[in-house]
This record gives structure tokens, sequence and C-alpha cells, in this order.
């Protein structure tokens, strides 16, 4: 059975009832497994950061734990035990004479062997290898290694006598981390604690690495055989802000959640000029203005955008008149487009306090403009499209119309509007592009929205033909989302997808002061998303 525990600090760390079922280990035996690790003052005593100890047992027969200690197994039931990195097995029931090594050692001896070397530190470089071994089983340490690590070990260890210190398995706490439960009996398993550590449970070997911590969280995730135990869902530093859950099955190397309190850039000064842009897929306008606490005027004020853009307002042509005009004040202007072949389904607007030169609804096919997916507003620098892009739908049943139809025709509209000024790309594409874009890519490999297809689709219609996507730009390796399914309370875990985006022509994507989500505006599956533009 092989056990591999990586863990994301260098300080001190204590796993206490870590139990391990001894059928693994070839044993009736049940074993709880305690490991003690030392922070930074540790890597005297160990040669690196990484340390390891094997060992096999056979039915009832006593074996010797090789490079480690020897112990007779007479009984059904034995304890493993964690010494420095290293390990040890402690019979419990009668105790056998013959035990050599770590278990059979005792403080007067221990005290003995090291009278005359504490005395005489100089004597250490002229010890052999079997010397230096056998002055460590002796003392109670773990004895492995070449002579050089062995004298600098054994010379770490006489300095900590010296001074006083109790012995290897306790050290200063400069930060203080621990991991307050880990069991694990057959597919039982309890996780408790913030840390950030890998455990990983398949062959013969226990190996002990450090890794940098996460910026974002502390985070524990127990993988046993390869599967992901907890789902891939971290602990949190704050369960008031579920976002900034770093959540991934399938989570890379360098990969963050997206916190917008610290990945933001500063504010810019009021005499800046810049324009801010804001997209939001509502799912249904009536029902969130419904919403007690909701204020459409209090988030124009916090965020002080120029341009509003709306999906699936899902409103009909009659309703419009009504909403557009106690909306918001000061945003004069707005556009609408309302679904006629499927009431109550899609539609787009675009409000704005800058008056546009120009507004177009649809792409010019009818095909594809009864639906009331699009509106193009052009303003002095560029053009503008809110977009609600069709979802494929259950069993992926319009995913043909999707990929061959509407994407293809979108991506032509946007690259005839292109010769004249940039575009600007905005809204629900439904579409996570990347793995990173999702919360569980492997399980969602035919879902709408994570399709092969889809994602083949995005990436030739829009990335290939040159539109940027800013967010992604911005942060490439962070875990961002923008929508979460109602169901399961997947908001509350963060496991969610990135659908919604900000594509711009590539002419303008230096111009990009700021491309972001606010996952703390709520009252929709999805949050809203910003754009801040500088001259």
């Amino acid at each position: 059975m092989c056990s591999t525990f990586q863990l994301g600090f260098n300080n001190f760390i204590n796993f206490t009832s870590f139990a391990v079922k001894a059928k693994s280990l070839r044993t009736r035996a049940f074993f709880p497994l305690t490991v003690g690790v030392m922070g930074s003052k540790s890597k005297r005593l160990l040669s690196n950061s990484s340390v390891s100890a094997s060992s096999t047992v056979e039915g009832k027969t006593d074996k010797k734990l090789r490079g480690l200690a020897t112990a007779d197994l007479n009984s059904d039931e034995g304890e493993v035990k964690g010494n420095g990195g290293k390990g040890k097995v402690v019979k419990q029931g009668k105790s056998d004479n013959k035990e050599q090594g770590l278990a059979g050692t005792n403080q007067n001896s221990k005290e003995g062997v090291f009278k005359d070397i504490m005395s005489d530190p100089g004597r250490i470089n002229a010890m052999t290898v079997q010397q230096l071994k056998a002055a460590f089983r002796n003392a109670g340490l773990p004895a492995k290694g070449c002579k050089g690590e062995l004298v600098s070990a054994l010379k770490s260890y006489l300095d900590k006598q010296l001074d006083g210190e109790s012995s290897h398995l306790e050290d200063e706490q400069l930060s203080s981390i621990s991991a307050q439960s880990i069991s694990v009996t057959g597919k039982t398993k309890t996780l408790s604690g913030e840390l950030d550590a890998k455990i990983v449970m398949k062959g013969k070997k226990l190996s002990i690495k450090e890794k940098k911590p996460s910026q974002a969280i502390r985070k524990a995730t127990l993988v046993i055989d390869g599967k992901d135990t907890n789902d891939g869902v971290n602990v949190p530093m704050s369960q008031s802000e579920p976002w900034t859950i770093f959540a991934h099955k399938k989570p890379q190397k360098g990969w963050i959640a997206y916190n917008p309190r610290i990945m933001r850039p500063p504010p810019l000064t009021g005499d800046t000029k810049c324009m801010k842009l804001m997209s939001w897929n509502v799912n249904g306008l009536r029902a969130l203005l419904k919403l007690e606490g909701f204020s459409a005027l209090e988030l124009a004020k916090r965020e002080n955008f120029d341009v509003l853009c709306l999906q699936e307002t899902k409103l009909q042509e009659k309703d419009v008149e009504s909403i557009k005009h106690s909306l918001l004040e000061g945003y004069e202007n707005s556009f609408w487009t309302c679904s006629v072949s499927k009431l109550g389904y899609s539609g787009t607007a675009i409000i704005s306090r800058i008056k546009p030169l120009s507004v177009r609804y649809g792409l010019g096919i009818s095909d594809h403009d009864s639906e009331g997916c699009l509106v193009t507003a052009e303003f002095d620098t560029f053009y503008l499209l809110s977009a609600y892009v069709p979802n494929s739908g259950d069993g992926l049943r319009r995913l043909p119309y999707r990929i061959t139809e509407w994407d293809q025709s979108l991506g032509n509209y946007m690259k005839e509007l292109e010769k004249s000024k940039p575009v600007i790309l905005i809204g629900d594409l439904n579409c996570a592009h990347e793995e990173i874009d999702i919360y569980d890519p492997i399980g969602n490999k035919r879902s709408a929205g994570f399709t092969n297809e889809e994602r083949q689709s995005f990436g030739t219609n829009f990335i290939s033909q040159g539109f940027v996507d800013t967010f992604r730009k911005q942060h490439p390796d962070v875990v961002g989302y923008t929508y979460w399914g109602y169901r399961h309370g997947a908001r509350k875990t963060n496991k969610g997808w990135r659908l919604d985006y900000f594509l711009v022509s590539e002419s303008i994507a230096d111009k990009v002061y700021d491309s972001y989500i606010l996952p703390d505006v709520t009252g929709s599956d999805h949050c809203p998303i910003g754009l801040i533009l500088t001259p």
C-alpha cells in the first residue's frame, strides 16, 4: 500500500486519527496511523523536504521494517507511528525482549550512547556509517541515508539536546496548522481542519513532500486510488464568500479561485476617461424586480456603469414599455428585443446613459431573429453586441443548429462589423470554453454548454477569428464562475460554470483596464460581469 502526502505548507503539521484498514497491508490487524511532521527547522535534520518509509507485513510472521526498526507482531493488532518522517512499529500486547532498535530503546541507554559524543562532537566526522546508524537506533532515531546525511542529522540532534530542546518530534510552531481529523475506513471519510494537503494511497511507499500553499485559500483534498473523495471542493476561508472556494474536479497546478476583492486593479481616478460596461443574464427580469431587497437603482449606483446589457429578460413586447421607463433613472436609452416564436424565452436588451449612433436587432437572418437573441448598438469607437446564444437544450436536440448555423452566422456578422470598427460581444454565450471554466469537466462532456462540438465551435468562430476573451487574458489561471444551477445549492459550494463573456476585437484588447465578475450579486442563477475600457 502506498500513501503519498503532499503538504502545502512549511510549518508544523500534526495529523491525528488517520486510520487505515490493515487488509491493505496484507494482515488482519487494524493499524491506527499517527504522523507528525516538523516545520522549517527540521530541514537541518532531514536532507530534503521529502522523506519516505516502506514496510511489508505478511500474515502473522514477524518481519523487520527495513532501515527503520524491528518489531514482533505476535498479536493481531499493531501500531504504526510516524517519527520525523520515518515509521516505526510498536507491538500492542506482550513485549518481546528480543526487540531491537526503536521499539527496544530506553532513555538510559540513549544517554549513555551520547555521553561521550556530546563531550567531543568532533568525533562524529570520524565515525563509520555503521557506527552512526547504531548510534541513531540506540537513540530512537531513524537511521537511513548516506554518511553525510547521517552526520548532518546527528549534529543537528546534538545541537538541540545541548540547547535543551525536547526531541525532534516537537518543533517551534511558527505558524500552527493542524488537521483535526482525517480518517479512512473502507469508503468512510472525515475531513476537517484548514490545510493544503493531498493524500494519495496506492502502493507500498509513504512519502511526504512540501509545496507552496494556494494564494486564495487553504484546501484539503483526499484522494484514494486516484478517486477524489471530496469532489475537489476545498475548505473556504470564509463561508460568507462562497465564490472564494476553490472548487474544481480536475484542478491543474497554479489554478486559484477568483476573488474580486484582491484580484481587481485599483479604481481609476475620477479624471481618468473610461467606459464601464456590464452584462447580466437575469433569467426573467420581472421575477428579478419582484425580489425583496433587490434594487436595479442601487446596483447602478454601486457600479456606476455606462451601459448595462441584459439577457434572458423573458419579456413579451407588450411588457417592455412599462418596465423600461421604471427600471433605471438616468439611463434614457434602452433597446429591447423579445422572442416572438417562443413566448417567455430569451430576450436581450441594451440600456445606456450614452446615446448610440445606431441600433440593430438580430443578425438580419429570419431563421435566427425570431427568438430575440441579439441587439447591436453602434458607439463612436466600437460596436456593442448584447447576445444570448441559444442553448443546445435537453438531449442536445439543438446542438446541430447551434454549431452549424447560429455560431457561424454570429461569427460572420461580427467579422463584417469589424471591417468598419472594433466589436465587443457581451453576454451569455452558453459555452464553458475550457476545462478551467467548469467545475466538473469530466461529468459534463455531453452536457449542453460543454460538448466538444460547442467548445470547438466557440474556438473556431470567435477565438480563432481574432476575438479575445478578456477575463481569461487577464486571469489565465483563475477559476471564476458566472453561473450556478439552482439544484443542489451549487452556488454555496461554488460548483459553477463560466458562461458569460466579453469578447473584444484584438485591436482594442490592450485598452481593457479590468474584466471582472461580480459573484456577490444575486437574484439570478447567473451573476453580472463587467468591463472597463480606457481610451
